[in-house]
């Protein structure tokens, strides 16, 4: 059966400008072009869209997307298995963080006091999925599933002063990177040093082991990898380079 793009947009809920832009970019391109100008789609160009959507409702960018669809050794069944754990891991997150809401509300219902524990703990997982679904599979890739699973579990492990001073360190570091931006400071000074010693006291709450390679090799990432880029970017371009560049100069 073939689908014209309003038909198309209509099945799977994506508008015509998403599909059109797919189309631009080599995401999914129609089977042909009719005589009077509109794209038809078969059905191989609609099951490459049901993996597209479920690619993204993973959070995985569109040029990656493209990489895994375009691979000849692209293996659908596999994907979908894949896909399948992904959702299934990720329903039982969101079932935790539900069931945190809940029994906060319970506790604050019977006016009973919540154990710190239990009130950390299904924003701990969250925390792991998005690392895992945003670096994941970068970081497997260069250090293995080890180091990974290691890290997950020291996020799970933190008490709840330890996750508090984690997170927070993250926010200083980034509030502090914009600031040495924006001061147009070099990340060969003293604010370089300062944001490399921060960072690498963060990285050990995940890498307890964590050396100079180790902390450049990461910092790297940041200008390697786009996704870490825009982690550090997110408000202030130039933030990833300065603390790559900073931890290359001062990480000992």
């Amino acid at each position: 059966m073939e689908y014209t793009i309003q038909e198309l947009s209509r099945l799977s809920g994506v508008t015509t400008r998403t599909l059109r832009w797919y189309d631009q970019i080599g995401l999914l391109k129609p089977s042909r072009i009719a005589a009077n100008g509109y794209r038809c789609y078969g059905p191989a160009q609609v099951d490459r869209l049901q993996d597209i959507l479920y690619y993204r409702a993973l959070g995985v960018e569109l040029a990656r997307i493209k990489a895994y669809l375009d691979d000849p050794s692209f293996d659908r069944r596999a994907a979908l298995k894949s896909h399948l754990a992904a959702l299934e891991t990720r329903r039982r997150q969101l079932d935790r963080l539900i069931d945190s809401v809940q029994r906060t509300i319970d506790a604050q219902e019977r006016n009973e006091i919540m154990n710190d524990h239990e009130k950390f703990e299904a924003f701990k997982e969250e925390t792991i999925r998005r690392n895992e679904a945003d670096y994941g599979p970068e970081a497997r890739r260069r250090y293995g599933s080890g180091p990974v699973d290691a890290a997950h579990k020291a996020i799970r492990g933190m008490t709840p002063a330890a996750y508090q001073e984690w997170t927070s360190l993250d926010q200083e570091i980034l509030a502090r990177l914009e600031d040495a931006v924006r001061s147009g400071v070099s990340p060969d000074g003293p604010d370089g040093q300062a944001l490399t010693r921060l960072h690498r006291r963060w990285l050990t709450f995940t890498i307890p082991t964590c050396d100079a390679a180790q902390h450049r090799g990461i910092a790297a990432l940041y200008v390697a990898d786009p996704r870490f880029t825009a982690y550090y970017d997110r408000n202030l371009p130039g933030c990833a380079r300065f603390l790559s560049e900073a931890v290359a100069r001062w990480a000992e």
